[in-house]
């Protein structure tokens, strides 16, 4: 996309490297109680310091294979939440590794944990996730990529704080990383919003022998079909609210989700799910 050019800034999620991380900490706490315990939010900050690090130097390589000098950068991203998002009240975000039914009853009997079945692929870990308000480091941002950079911000959702006077304070919690790239997007003034996935195309009837994917749908397809309850919370359904929210954000607004390996030809229009007014 870059050697094409378009100026692209990148948000990433963090949702199996934050469980991970996570599960590496409680059991170094177990081995010897003198290693802390940190909190989520940090745990969060841990994970969008590692893959940040990866991606910008991945992408930084490959850069310099084509020829392309441009600078990769990584913003360590604190975004705003509502401490009384309805979010913390039902648990969504899966994060961390799959597990059958019986190790995910065992899970939630021995460390209390919310476990939910994650479009058929197994039981995961979900934790809060709560809207995105605004990013902390939205002039940082702006002026870097004004500037010609590169930038991957907001990653993982950004690490999640709520405003207390003057002071921001982390919470327990994962932003979902699909607002949190409709709402860098607005901020950036961005022409797209390419979401990025592990199928080709939106489908309604998932795993159904009446399944279909669907090329390009407006935004009064995508309330049916939320209605009627065609898309999974924590996986497919915010994707598609996301995309709804920055079509809405303005004339000439265009969101797509498509595959990993197909994102070029679905900003041509030759892949991915097409939402429009």
């Amino acid at each position: 996309l870059i050697e094409d050019g378009h100026e692209v800034s990148i948000v990433h999620g963090n949702g199996p490297q934050v469980g991970q991380i996570l599960a590496s900490i409680e059991l170094a706490h177990q081995v010897d109680n003198g290693n802390p315990l940190f909190p989520f939010d940090v745990v969060g900050a841990f994970s969008e310091g590692y893959i940040g690090y990866h991606l910008q130097n991945t992408i930084r390589e490959e850069l310099l294979k084509r020829g392309i000098k441009k600078s990769v950068d990584t913003i360590t991203t604190q975004v705003i939440v509502d401490k009384n998002d309805p979010g913390f009240k039902n648990p969504t975000k899966p994060i961390g590794s799959f597990y059958t039914k019986e190790e995910a009853e065992k899970l939630e009997k021995d460390k209390g944990y919310t476990m939910k079945e994650d479009a058929g692929r197994g039981y995961r870990r979900v934790v809060a996730s709560p809207k995105p308000v605004d990013i902390v480091e939205k002039e940082a941002i702006k002026t870097m990529v004004d500037s010609g950079f590169i930038v991957i911000a907001c990653g993982g959702g950004g690490i999640p704080v709520v405003e207390d006077g003057d002071r921001l304070e982390g919470v327990p919690a994962v932003i979902d990383k699909d607002f949190a790239a409709e709402k860098l997007a607005e901020i950036l003034d961005a022409d797209a919003l390419l979401i990025l996935t592990a199928v080709d195309r939106v489908c309604v009837n998932f795993n159904k022998p009446d399944q279909k994917a669907l090329k390009e749908i407006n935004l009064e397809e995508v309330d049916r079909y939320i209605e009627e309850g065609q898309f999974a919370p924590g996986s497919m359904l915010p994707k598609v609210e996301a995309c709804k929210k920055f079509v809405l954000s303005g004339d000439k607004k265009v969101a797509i989700i498509a595959s990993l390996t197909n994102a070029k030809a679905a900003l041509r229009g030759e892949s991915g799910t097409k939402i429009v007014k």
